[in-house]
């Protein structure tokens, strides 16, 4: 797409000296996801990998679970009154046989780059049954020298945060540290949603023995989305919600926070990790 960052006019002052310079930001637009045609939700997110963003989004609502339940996915023309494409609307049709959720006025909503439950309507609606086995028998262990390890691993690979230092990310490792892909977005969920997404399109859902790392810190709904995928583990630089913590212990999910340095603080699902 080529409009991951921009350029802008800004007064620097070092040392007490002003000057003018162009400085690099990230993009941020709205992105409309439209499900068979009916809006569904709108995002503000980072352009790029929206076609994984927006089945990704799907995964952690139960409406798909494989590569297979998606006909295709298309931008929308004529989305403005001039009938250009600002490749800013994406409809995902569903294969035939897929069951349609109901989109009603509740789960029509507009999430921030920083929220995307605010227009949820109860703290029910969004304990949302995921389409794969809990991840509660999910196996994996860790020693936690390679968890440790993970922060520096997702930091030496955020490419756009050295440009702009303006956005977060998500990174999907294994257990034995090896990094599986990295999405970067001005929203932690639109990249969780990313790695998610195109982990479906590949069909490498569920993500049985991963570790998902996060920057930042780790909302409920991100544990939601790390659930709804099948992962196991997942990680955060900050604090977690105390929703996030319910949610691990009635999942079964490991749920790290304060990642950093050789410390962490473990909330729930301790056992996976080995001293």
């Amino acid at each position: 797409m080529g409009r991951v960052t921009e350029r802008r006019r800004v007064v620097r002052i070092r040392n007490g000296g002003a000057g003018v310079r162009p400085d690099t930001l990230v993009a941020e637009e709205p992105l409309e996801i439209r499900l068979n045609g009916r809006p569904l939700a709108i995002t503000m997110r980072t352009p790029g990998d929206d076609f994984a963003l927006a089945v990704g989004f799907l995964v952690s609502e139960g409406v798909l679970g494989a590569a297979s339940d998606v006909q295709a996915v298309t931008y929308c023309e004529g989305a403005t009154q001039d009938g250009s494409n600002t490749y800013n609307v994406v409809n995902v049709q569903l294969a035939p046989g897929v069951p349609v959720p109901d989109i009603t006025l509740e789960r029509n909503v507009y999430t921030t780059s920083s929220c995307g439950l605010c227009g949820k309507a109860s703290l029910d609606a969004v304990r949302t049954a995921s389409r794969f086995p809990g991840v509660a028998a999910d196996p994996v262990r860790m020693p936690a020298e390679v968890l440790t390890g993970l922060p520096d691993r997702l930091r030496a690979a955020q490419k756009v945060f050295d440009r702009t230092g303006g956005l977060h990310a998500a990174g999907l490792f294994t257990a034995e540290g090896e990094l599986l892909d990295l999405r970067e977005d001005v929203g932690r969920h639109n990249a969780v949603d990313k790695i998610v997404g195109r982990a479906l399109q590949a069909g490498r859902l569920p993500l049985t023995g991963a570790v998902l790392l996060v920057s930042g810190r780790a909302s409920f709904e991100l544990a939601q989305k790390a659930v709804m995928a099948g992962i196991p583990v997942l990680a955060a630089v900050s604090a977690p919600s105390s929703l996030a913590v319910d949610l691990a212990l009635e999942s079964g999910m490991t749920l790290v926070g304060f990642l950093r340095g050789p410390d962490m603080n473990i909330y729930a699902g301790e056992e996976r990790i080995t001293l």
